[in-house]
């Protein structure tokens, strides 16, 4: 798929990755709308893109069915859908893999996984109808991998990838491209505070950079977008032996605990 005419929505439109995949998108074509919990910030984006925003919480699936309905009359079908809102927190000071509360699963469910779901169910009926389309979610190289000190966070976006996968298997023969967007470390407000010997491994990259590297995996039809390819590579060792790649997840983690005072993050 190219970008060239069609209609692209992202969500968290107003931060992190976003703002750079839209006007890249657009870049190549695309009339871009975004939504986000800070509507003025995603209108401000998206006017910038040939399209509009709005305040949406992507955790509504009412809320979601409204914005895409609204997108629909006002630019046209959706072609492209680009799931990236997410939320990552901790697991608390001594990093335990249960430590959260219940509220921070339940928001990282409901963001990270649901909201995807609820979109495919209300734009992938028009996709099927015109024999194309292209629904991407932002999974997280942590999905493939982990991240140490958030067990929600690198959960769901395991579970994000498998929504991803059901879409490539269900509707791959109805002519819909399905991505699993899987970054690593992109500067962000999310990564600004995370510590140097986490980034510093395999690299930050800037948003720009990210986007890039988005739009030409939709255009190749990858199923898998990596911003940094040597994430295929950790996922490798971490798929041919288990057992050690644990050993060296562990390894980090203590590394992390003994630089920050007996805390992970």
């Amino acid at each position: 798929m190219d970008f060239a005419n069609k209609v692209a929505i992202v969500t968290g439109g107003a931060g992190g990755m976003v703002p750079a995949a839209a006007r890249e998108f657009h870049k190549r074509g695309a009339r871009v709308a975004c939504c986000d919990l800070d509507g003025v910030a995603a209108d401000a984006v998206a006017r910038e893109c040939g399209g509009f925003g709005k305040r949406v919480n992507v955790a509504d699936e009412g809320e979601m069915a409204v914005f895409i309905a609204e997108v629909e009359r006002d630019l046209g079908p959706v072609d492209i859908f680009y799931a990236n809102a997410g939320v990552g927190y901790t697991d608390g000071p001594v990093g335990g893999a249960a430590g959260a509360p219940n509220s921070n699963w339940e928001k990282a469910w409901q963001i990270n996984v649901m909201h995807g779901v609820y979109a495919a169910r209300h734009v992938l009926p028009g996709m099927t109808k015109s024999g194309s389309g292209a629904f991407l979610i932002t999974a997280s190289a942590a999905g493939l991998l982990a991240q140490i000190g958030d067990a929600a966070y690198s959960a769901t976006k395991a579970a994000a990838i498998s929504v991803a996968e059901s879409i490539a298997i269900s509707h791959g023969d109805d002519g819909i491209q399905a991505h699993a967007v899987c970054p690593q470390y992109v500067k962000t407000n999310m990564t600004k505070d995370l510590p140097e010997v986490m980034t510093s491994v395999d690299g930050m990259i800037t948003a720009e950079d990210a986007a890039r590297t988005i739009a030409d995996g939709v255009e190749k039809n990858d199923f898998l977008i990596l911003t940094h390819p040597v994430v295929a590579d950790h996922f490798a060792k971490k798929a041919g032996d288990r057992n050690r790649w644990l050993g060296g997840m562990r390894k980090l983690r203590r590394m992390l605990m003994e630089m920050n005072g007996g805390r992970v993050v």
